[in-house]
């Protein structure tokens, strides 16, 4: 069968109410939807510390010191193994807000950033580092003037993966959400966006990880390949951005559009910088050339430049579809306050 038939069937089987309007097997709430976040928290976490010890060395510097192929330490930032960066610390300040919110509180989320911006809050060692320079402008920014319709970045030099990188949490939320409509979870999703990154590119970009991500949710149960929940998620969501205020940006994404002429892509036609669309493209693609979680993050990683954020792109939704249970033991072992970051995704 066919992604776009499989994509079809999955519809029809909400319509005849078999899956519930947000893509969730009816009756699956309350500890499963916990049990959710805990799998795409976790790879997220797990791929950003994978990731940080080679952070900014390229492709071939990673190839001339020998490829990751385990939980490191040290590096660029002098780490020890299992620690995690801004990716995650923003991203578990999200899912702290939301646990205590229950809702998308947008000015919450901000409060919480200045905690990690001038307190260490939601970091391993009680610092925050690594952070991109467009987070930075719009958390001083909402610090001096408390807007939150300004704070974000607009210029088309902004579309950095800061707010991709971190968005996961709220694309949770609304894939657990009973009753909301994906124009009314979109709505959130673009402002949580746009706290940082408030040019339509990211905007885009966080609605097709929501799209993927509610894909892999409602049809891996369903034993669906990971390549047809993409694409069955990209689908969706390309139908969704088809507008004539969004055509100029989707060009942006053609690459995307057939997954068959992406995937015969090689390598070298990959990039892995802080661009917002390369880091969509490098975590997709990581995600139709592996057939584990394990795989896919060492992919990642080894595509070298912003190697902790593609990881932690990948490893959300890798996470997702192969589930806490799939990941390395030694990996998650590594893992700076694990007990902590567990408890937050099951909100203990």
């Amino acid at each position: 069968m066919t992604g776009m038939a499989i994509c079809r069937m999955t519809v029809m089987q909400r319509i005849t109410g078999r899956i519930g309007k947000n893509g969730m097997q009816k009756g699956s709430m309350h500890m499963n939807d916990r049990k959710m976040v805990l799998d795409g928290m976790m790879g997220l976490v797990v791929g950003d510390a994978l990731g940080c010890p080679v952070q900014f060395l390229d492709r071939e510097e990673l190839r001339e010191r020998g490829a990751v192929t385990e939980m490191e330490g040290y590096g660029t930032y002098n780490m020890p193994p299992g620690t995690w960066t801004d990716d995650s610390s923003m991203a578990l300040a999200t899912l702290a807000s939301i646990n205590e919110q229950n809702r998308i509180d947008l000015r919450d989320i901000m409060e919480r950033f200045l905690d990690w911006e001038f307190h260490g809050a939601y970091t391993p060692f009680g610092e925050a580092f690594d952070e991109g320079n467009t987070c930075s402008n719009a958390i001083y920014k909402y610090r001096d003037d408390h807007d939150l319709t300004t704070c974000g970045e607009t210029d088309e030099y902004s579309n950095g993966n800061g707010a991709l990188m971190r968005i996961l949490p709220v694309c949770l939320y609304f894939i657990q959400k009973e009753g909301i409509s994906d124009a009314d979870a979109l709505r959130q999703i673009h402002l949580a966006t746009g706290l940082t990154h408030n040019h339509l590119r990211c905007h885009i970009a966080s609605g097709l990880y929501y799209f993927m991500a509610k894909a892999i949710v409602a049809m891996a149960p369903e034993k669906a390949e990971l390549k047809t929940c993409i694409q069955c998620g990209l689908e969706q969501g390309f139908a969704f951005y088809h507008a004539p205020e969004n055509l100029a940006e989707l060009m942006h994404f053609r690459r995307l559009r057939d997954l068959s002429e992406f995937f015969s892509l090689p390598e070298d036609k990959i990039q892995s910088d802080g661009y917002v669309l390369h880091s969509l493209e490098a975590a997709v693609w990581c995600l139709l050339h592996t057939n584990s979680f394990r795989d896919c993050l060492l992919r990642a990683v080894n595509l070298g430049d912003d190697t902790d954020t593609t990881a932690a792109i990948a490893g959300g939704l890798a996470g997702l579809y192969y589930h806490y249970e799939a990941m390395p033991a030694e990996w998650l072992d590594a893992i700076q306050k694990r007990d902590w970051i567990e408890n937050l995704c099951l909100n203990k």
